[in-house]
């Protein structure tokens, strides 16, 4: 596997992070891959769980990003911040439009598609494999005091200095 981009972020302690949707290493399932960017998904994030972290953990983040999207800066496909410490899990579809499966409190920012919810996989015909690394961040602050409009990436340069440990878990798809 290629280097973890969340590393950019910091560089950090691992704990785990398990899903029943989704494998390391293996390709991501249908239901996961994006319907709205043609990929014959249905835009579904997928249901993981997390254990672990450090005691001191006072919140989470919770990121899917594509750094091989040709765009020269990446994809972010779901970013939610200020999920409490409380949680260690989300079921599958949590991140729906709505967020109707994501605790109370938790902030779900708008995606690189400008959508406020999870995006599945997409990465253009014949462009190779895709990794999405999908990482729950162990924050030392309860909030990042992000609003509404903050985008991925400003959730990421806030993370650089609150991240304490992550857990990372990467499915890949690839186009044909």
């Amino acid at each position: 596997m290629s280097h973890n981009p969340y590393d950019d972020i910091a560089k950090v302690p691992t704990f785990t992070v398990t899903s029943s949707d989704v494998t390391d290493g293996e390709e991501m399932a249908p239901g996961h891959r994006s319907g709205i960017f043609g990929a014959g998904g249905e835009d579904v994030s997928p249901q993981l769980s997390w254990n672990g972290f450090p005691a001191e953990t006072k919140s989470f983040a919770i990121t899917m990003y594509d750094p091989s999207a040709p765009t020269g800066a990446g994809f972010w496909h779901w970013a939610v911040a200020d999920v409490p410490v409380t949680t260690t899990s989300v079921d599958t579809g949590a991140g729906n439009a709505v967020g109707s499966g994501l605790p109370a409190g938790a902030l779900q920012l708008k995606n690189d598609a400008s959508l406020a919810h999870y995006l599945g996989a997409a990465p253009p015909a014949g462009h190779g494999k895709h990794n999405y690394y999908i990482g729950i961040h162990a924050l030392d602050v309860d909030s990042l005091g992000l609003d509404a409009g903050a985008t991925p990436s400003f959730l990421g340069f806030n993370m650089a200095g609150h991240t304490i440990a992550r857990a990372v878990i990467t499915p890949w798809y690839e186009a044909k």
